[in-house]
């Protein structure tokens, strides 16, 4: 059995800086393509990043490029993302995710999911 687990969360100022990890168990984080989704109050679940197995070739959403940083660590077992120049619409549960394969940006291809982490900006 799979397992995400989602660290890191919290709350910032605008501006500011916060870094999220994604530990996996029952499988190495390396066997997966991995991801982060987020959800804000009222809104549809959203792609925020994605790192592909065996490449480690990023995908970002526009919103986010420039500022979030997805990342591996193999001996770590597990998947970060780092953010910064924060911006409180990036207020969200931020989910993280795997599937087996290349990395995908819809929500429907991935298998695993986390229980979410809080992420608020305040302004």
């Amino acid at each position: 059995q799979v397992q995400l687990v989602e660290s890191g969360g919290g709350l910032v100022q605008a501006g500011g800086s916060l870094s999220l990890s994604c530990a996996t168990s029952g499988r190495t984080v390396s066997a997966f393509s991995m991801g982060w989704f987020r959800q804000a109050p009222g809104k549809e679940r959203e792609f925020v990043a994605a790192i592909s197995s065996a490449t480690d070739v990023t995908y970002y959403a526009d919103s986010v490029k420039g500022r979030f940083t997805i990342s591996r660590d193999n001996p770590k077992n597990t998947v970060n993302l780092q953010m910064a120049s924060l911006k409180p619409e990036d207020t969200a549960v931020y989910y993280c995710v795997a599937r087996y394969g290349l990395a995908r940006r819809s929500s429907v291809d991935y298998d695993y999911w986390g229980q979410g982490t809080q992420v608020t900006v305040s302004s």
